[in-house]
């Protein structure tokens, strides 16, 4: 690959390592409003709001996995989850300065809206790098295991295992410290994970769409990945 593909390829890169980042940070900042939802009145949805950009970070991976590799993956994944708990120091430090008279937004109400818990930013965060670490995993297996074909497979069999682990890691954690109660845990992992399958289903298409578009422009084979560290 010529020194002007590759510095392409590495511009994409960051776009994506940039979108996944903003994605996770977005969903630990507003995790702690959840709403309904009942698509088609075939099943309610009790779901935290931190849950919608919360899947885009698992096709990003899924695609960096599959284009750039598993190395490239797991350090978007070790930088998100630095970026995550910086973030979550800078509103803490927000929230305990205290506010003049005359601003508009005052203590209490900034508190309620960013006084995240601690117990639920830290079940998120560890939920969440236990499950992107096995989604790259798990993804990583099943190319090998198919010599690079049947991209379907290992996008939904790795995301599925992962979305589960995430979801029943969060919830336990939450209702174990109290931010839930124990009576919210089935109905909380039931439409997390059923939320989380129907998104990674979705998504399936636009990853093809992507990896193809990736594959055109670079001039990639099947199952071939772009070696930025050459």
């Amino acid at each position: 690959m010529d020194h002007e593909k590759k510095l392409l390829g590495y511009k994409i890169y960051l776009i994506l390592a940039a979108l996944f980042i903003t994605s996770l940070v977005v969903s630990n900042l507003i995790f702690l409003k959840f709403f309904q939802w009942s698509p088609f009145g075939l099943f309610n949805f009790e779901i935290s709001v931190g849950i919608l950009p919360y899947p885009l970070t698992f096709l990003i991976t899924d695609l960096i996995s599959e284009i750039y590799g598993r190395k490239k993956a797991n350090q978007v994944v070790t930088v998100g989850v630095f970026a995550a708990f910086f973030s979550m120091l800078i509103v803490l430090i927000a929230n305990y300065v205290p506010a003049i008279e005359t601003s508009p937004v005052n203590d209490r109400t900034f508190t309620s809206v960013f006084g995240l818990s601690p117990v639920g930013v830290l079940a998120s965060m560890l939920a969440y790098l236990l499950a992107q670490f096995i989604d790259i995993r798990i993804f990583h297996f099943w190319k090998a295991l198919t010599n690079g074909k049947h991209l379907w497979l290992r996008n939904n069999f790795s995301t599925f295992a992962s979305q589960f682990i995430d979801t029943l890691t969060v919830v336990t954690l939450i209702c174990a410290f109290g931010a839930m109660p124990w009576g919210k845990f089935n109905i909380l992992l039931l439409s997390g994970f059923l939320f989380k399958i129907v998104v990674a289903l979705f998504d399936t298409p636009f990853l093809y769409f992507f990896v193809w578009i990736f594959r055109k422009k670079f001039k990639l084979k099947e199952g071939e990945e772009i070696d930025l560290d050459t």
